[in-house]
């Protein structure tokens, strides 16, 4: 039987074995967070360890992480109207994305869809700052949310330039860096965030468990999305996840720990997939290529490929991979990110991302490699012969 192999790391990540201990250590206690007694005091110590774990994998203080139920929330929690600082307590907006943002951000959190304006992207996927620019001029406390790396394409985008253009114009940056955790330097103040989004199953801890940051105290998220008690500060009411935030802490810091060597690691391998692609199949289309990427992540396609028959046929080769984000994958759907490049329908329609993680080895690589040549040839084969039809 043939070896599987999982190259899906981007819409999730295997648990690290850190934040299984973790996670296993802290289902053992039984004390609710918010008691007072010495079981509840046992939970509240694991908490507020892990939260000292997730802020030191941005650079931030502990007491500006908020723990959520994972990056969407997170996302959501920040897209709000009635973010304020201690200079302005009036209502804020417009709300500005790039035209590549995750269906979270591009849903406008609270921001009514009239509030909502897209910026473009160039043909490599990286946000145009001139148009940015020229989007914030006119406004007094715009608020604007790009992601440090696009979860499809891999590309990263320039967050630290559109900091200094919106915070020029009074705004305010939220960075959904879900992607670019534990794979690039995050730190919130060399970004120039001012709020920061994480997601714990991507960087090897459980699903089910995101944070948002933000940069200091001066920013207060005066909007809860779950009211009630007062936990997480009063920012998000109900009983924490425990275990789940105590795993997130774990592959925090096995993140911040090992990120440079897993980078290394995983750029060699990406750099061998690339090549292997192009020497099977040189008119192979690598997305992206000519901007920074993700040393993890390779979007790519031919004419003539359907991405949901080739991720099909991947599988029956015992490779696990996708047709783009883990969110729209399951759909018969384009890429909103490849169409927003001015990606051709023929290519668009046949995307695959290959994504890598800290597990991935060369012999993963080999298999994915030995699979896309039956692929190809067999696409080539198809195609041979509906021209011969058509002849």
């Amino acid at each position: 039987m043939t070896q599987r192999v999982y190259l899906d790391w981007n819409a999730t990540g295997r648990l690290r074995p850190e934040a299984r201990q973790a996670l296993q250590d802290a289902l053992a206690l039984a004390g609710n967070p918010s008691s007072v007694h010495a079981e509840g005091r046992a939970a509240r110590r694991l908490i507020e360890g892990a939260r000292e774990q997730v802020a030191a994998l941005v650079a931030a203080r502990p007491a500006d992480v908020f723990f959520t139920s994972g990056g969407t929330e997170a996302n959501i929690l920040a897209l709000s109207p009635a973010i304020e600082t201690l200079t302005e307590k009036r209502p804020r907006g417009p709300l500005l994305i790039s035209a590549i943002e995750h269906s979270s951000v591009r849903s406008g959190g609270r921001f009514s869809r009239q509030a909502v304006t897209e910026i473009a992207v160039d043909g490599e996927g990286r946000v145009d700052l001139a148009a940015l620019a020229e989007a914030v001029s006119g406004t007094t406390r715009p608020l604007v949310s790009l992601m440090l790396a696009n979860n499809e394409t891999g590309v990263v985008q320039p967050v630290a330039q559109a900091a200094a253009i919106v915070h020029a114009a009074g705004g305010l940056l939220h960075v959904d860096a879900v992607q670019a955790a534990g794979r690039i330097p995050c730190e919130i103040g060399l970004l120039g965030a001012d709020l920061i989004t994480l997601s714990a199953h991507k960087i090897g801890g459980p699903k089910g468990v995101g944070a948002l940051i933000r940069l200091s105290e001066d920013i207060h998220l005066a909007d809860p999305l779950v009211r009630g008690g007062g936990q997480e500060r009063g920012t998000r009411a109900g009983t924490e996840n425990v275990a789940g935030i105590a795993g997130f802490g774990a592959a925090a810091a096995a993140a911040s720990r090992e990120h440079a060597e897993e980078a290394t690691h995983m750029l060699a391998l990406r750099n061998l997939i690339e090549d292997g692609l192009r020497a099977v199949a040189p008119q192979t289309v690598i997305f992206g290529a000519g901007a920074e990427r993700l040393p993890n992540t390779t979007l790519f396609s031919l004419e003539g490929m359907k991405a949901e028959t080739a991720v099909i046929a991947f599988d029956l080769e015992g490779v696990a991979l996708s047709s783009g984000a883990a969110c729209s994958s399951g759909k018969v759907q384009p890429s909103h990110v490849l169409a927003a490049m001015g990606v051709s329908p023929l290519l668009l329609r046949g995307a695959v991302r290959v994504s890598l993680g800290w597990e991935t080895t060369e012999a993963d690589v080999a298999q994915f490699l030995r699979a896309w040549r039956k692929v190809s040839t067999a696409l080539s084969k198809r195609s041979k012969e509906q021209r011969g039809m058509a002849a």
